[in-house]
């Protein structure tokens, strides 16, 4: 095909990419070693290019030739001569054990710079061109979290928006709302932007022993969305999950009796809005995108009634019967909360608040607390993403990877929030990736541009491509084939010519 010739810059990717490590596997496939891979657009010709992160977890392993650094569904046991007991109190005086630097999920722009990301206190410096990896910062230094999503928002002015959990101080468990600015003053030249890093606002968990787990959030003009799910991690189960022989992720349990709960941070006063706001109980990783209309807060979601997604990804389940086997006990619903900022304090017990047009309700209780139920705007959408241009503002189009009852994409999907209609690709063998729009240069319209998807094939003797495809008529406009094998990655970004650094390599 025809690669557009406007399209100059790097589309950079990062996924679990080693699973095996000498005689010794991974249990689960969110636990393999980080391989980052990137295709380079220059005048309509595409290269190819990964390597491994070189993270402390990466060279440690690979130095012992077998699994020595736990991740979160693996537990390692590095030395079994150390005494059990020193190792025990040794955790539980810590709490939270030392975590892991393969950051395999995301990548994110600070400044000028490129970090690999995961959902711990590391993350690794990256050069986008060559993949080397860099120096490792701990987020711990400059603020006190012991975890943060991999999904940060950027804000006009190209600070970055994170969120993370704090459970140094035992019983005071917080989520906290940070901002690493995107440059520093003239006279701090030689000091990192995280030496800038402020504390936003800090909101404190429901349950000390029980922070909520949660992957991304949400963003308007004016507020933050966070939403606490019922989908926990247990402290104490965590800090004993060594001596007791299981994986962390034993201790995240889903509690489908209780509530959800909305909280929405005022980004100019940093307070949050003082209302009781909820829905029912549900587990989410992706926000899609938010916006304020007429008073209120609208926020799009992919929520699942259950946490099965997570169990399906055990190696044990991934066989060659992984597509007939493996169904999901519930499917992906993109659904859409409407919240009125203003709580009419003469509205009626029981009355719905929400004025815009939308089936999505919001109805004041007895005790002055709002119950949300939301729009669902389709079924079977995952890995959502945007013109980020039209981030935290009212918008159109959502472009996903489409999956049914199995969590394995099959088609890569336009869906349009407004008219519910939807676009898609899809071909036999194909396991498509988070699409990635690219807006075209000088773009007036919210899908001028084109969407970007690496594809990896179920048959092995097809090779993999990246794909481009037309974002307004999705139809193809070329295909990118890697006469290498391609891992099946997460999440990543593109970066515009302009926004890389050119180092000699």
């Amino acid at each position: 095909g025809e690669w557009p010739t406007w399209l100059q810059g790097i589309l950079l990717r990062n996924g679990p990419g080693m699973h095996t490590i000498g005689d010794t596997k991974y249990n689960h496939w969110f636990d393999g070693l980080a391989l980052l891979h990137s295709f380079t657009f220059k005048n309509g010709d595409v290269y190819y290019r990964s390597k491994y992160l070189r993270s402390d977890a990466y060279s440690c392993n690979v130095e012992a030739n077998r699994i020595v650094v736990s991740e979160f569904g693996t537990m390692a046991y590095p030395d079994p001569c150390k005494n059990i007991f020193a190792k025990a109190f040794c955790y539980l005086s810590h709490t939270i054990p030392e975590f892991t630097d393969n950051c395999l999920i995301n990548i994110m722009k600070t400044g000028d710079d490129f970090y690999a990301t995961s959902e711990t206190n590391f993350i690794r410096k990256i050069n986008p061109q060559t993949l080397e990896t860099l120096e490792k910062v701990d987020y711990n230094k400059y603020v006190a979290v012991n975890v943060a999503t991999s999904h940060p928002h950027y804000d006009s002015a190209g600070n970055v928006l994170n969120l993370g959990t704090s459970i140094v101080d035992k019983g005071k468990t917080k989520y906290i709302l940070f901002k690493i600015p995107s440059s520093v003053p003239e006279k701090d030249k030689k000091k990192s932007c995280f030496k800038h890093l402020e504390v936003v606002c800090s909101i404190p968990s429901r349950s000390l022993l029980h922070p909520s787990y949660y992957h991304s959030f949400g963003i308007t003009e004016n507020y933050i969305i966070f939403i606490e799910q019922p989908f926990r991690l247990d402290i104490v189960k965590m800090a004993t999950a060594y001596i007791r022989g299981v994986n962390w992720a034993s201790c995240l349990a889903y509690h489908k009796e209780e509530k959800t709960w909305f909280h929405f941070i005022d980004r100019k006063t940093k307070k949050e809005i003082p209302t009781k706001i909820y829905t029912d109980a549900m587990v989410l990783f992706h926000h899609v995108n938010a916006y304020e209309e007429d008073g209120h807060i609208v926020f799009d979601i992919i929520a699942y009634a259950d946490n099965s997604l997570y169990d399906m990804f055990y190696l044990k389940n991934l066989n060659k019967d992984f597509e007939e086997n493996i169904k999901l006990t519930s499917v992906p619903t993109c659904k859409r909360f409407v919240v009125p900022l203003q709580n009419d304090k003469d509205a009626e017990v029981g009355s719905n608040l929400v004025t815009l047009p939308s089936t999505a309700t919001a109805v004041k209780e007895k005790d002055g607390s709002i119950y949300c139920q939301p729009e669902i705007l389709c079924e079977g959408i995952e890995l959502p993403r945007i013109n980020y241009d039209y981030n935290g503002k009212k918008y159109r189009y959502v472009f996903a990877t489409g999956v049914q009852w199995s969590p394995v994409p099959t088609k890569i999907v336009k869906f349009n929030v407004q008219t519910k209609e939807t676009l898609h690709w899809g071909e036999d063998h194909c396991w498509p990736s988070e699409p990635i729009f690219v807006p075209r240069p000088d773009a007036k319209e919210e899908d001028d541009g084109v969407v970007l998807t690496c594809i990896v094939m179920s048959d092995p003797n097809k090779a993999p491509f990246l794909l481009a495809l037309d974002a307004k008529t999705f139809k193809e406009l070329g295909r990118a084939t890697v006469n290498v094998e391609m891992h099946l990655d997460l999440h990543g970004i593109f970066i515009p010519e302009k926004d890389v650094k050119t180092e000699p390599e």
